[in-house]
């Protein structure tokens, strides 16, 4: 008796996919610290949204932890990418702790543009996610009051700033480009006057990883997005696809597979948010693979050839 031969599934690839140059960035700068200062070295925050990545830090000295108070006195600590509060350095520094920021640059940039947008008497609408570090980062960066957070087109119309004819809008940059244009327009709709951020404050890697999956997604019966449930830019993908019309799922690994989703899918896309490392992808793709016989193809929108410099200090570790 032979074996039933496995059922044909094309299989398309979005690029790019996967890391962008913050992750990467910060993702070293945790491994160099281990390597310069030896372990443990605290890091204040996950370094980035995923489980695998986070396991694998801790496994060579990290330390995660929510709030400074946990890092006792003379360790490195490490901030995450997605950028602190100024208090939080301020505190460190006041402790005498040694600590290295791997706030994505993107990010950073957000916060300078924040500071100076009041320093100008402007008020900041602020488009982003309620609880995400992200927005608690950047809220931290300027005076209490003086930026307001919108989620929604509604929240737009309900909130009231000090003076319409002084606002300014900022985006948290993972958010997904086509929520942000709804609420962009309402905002420009309410707020005339309103000043917006230069198109290249917009991150390039959320732009780039959402323009390929609407490149496949039409193609596609259904849509895999390897990341973390409380991955901003993964959980936006999984949006994007289904903005297509197409049938999305977040998975974190191979193990989440259902193959149940599978039944009548003859093209299968795959992408991952912007913390999921490239062997997630391939941990799937082989896991597929003893099921299928898959017929892959890797779909290219764009090129990244992005990377940011480390902090001071580190490059020679």
């Amino acid at each position: 008796m032979t074996d039933q031969p496995k059922p044909s599934l094309e299989l398309l690839i979005a690029a790019p996919r996967g890391f962008c140059a913050g992750v990467d960035r910060a993702i070293q700068i945790v491994e160099l610290a281990i390597e310069k200062y030896g372990a443990p070295v605290y890091v204040r925050h996950e370094i980035v949204h995923n489980r695998f990545v986070v396991d694998s830090l801790r496994d060579k000295g990290a330390v995660f932890v929510d709030h400074l108070d946990e890092v006792p006195d003379g360790v490195p600590v490490v901030f995450s990418a997605h950028g602190v509060p100024k208090a939080v350095p301020a505190k460190a520094a006041e402790r005498g702790l040694s600590y290295l920021d791997a706030t994505c640059p993107l990010v950073s940039k957000v916060h300078r543009q924040a500071e100076r947008l009041v320093a100008a008497g402007r008020h900041i609408v602020f488009i982003g996610h309620a609880g995400h570090p992200e927005v608690i980062g950047t809220f931290g960066q300027v005076p209490e009051g003086d930026m307001t957070l919108v989620e929604t087109v509604e929240d737009v119309w309900a909130i009231t700033v000090p003076d319409d004819q002084n606002v300014a809008f900022l985006t948290q940059t993972t958010l997904s480009v086509d929520d942000t244009a709804a609420i962009v327009a309402a905002l420009q709709a309410r707020f005339p006057a309103v000043m917006a951020p230069r198109p290249d404050d917009i991150c390039y890697a959320t732009t780039n990883r959402q323009t390929a999956v609407k490149a496949i997604a039409s193609a596609c019966d259904l849509m895999l997005v390897i990341g973390a449930p409380n991955s901003s830019n993964s959980v936006r993908l999984v949006e994007v696809a289904e903005r297509e019309g197409t049938r999305a799922k977040l998975i974190q690994r191979a193990a989440e597979l259902d193959f149940g989703w599978f039944d009548g899918v003859a093209t299968l896309g795959i992408t991952a948010g912007a913390s999921a490392p490239e062997i997630l992808v391939r941990e799937v793709v082989d896991a597929i693979a003893q099921r299928f016989d898959v017929q892959e193809r890797e779909v290219e929108t764009n090129r990244e050839t992005i990377a940011f410099k480390l902090p001071r200090g580190l490059e020679a570790a």
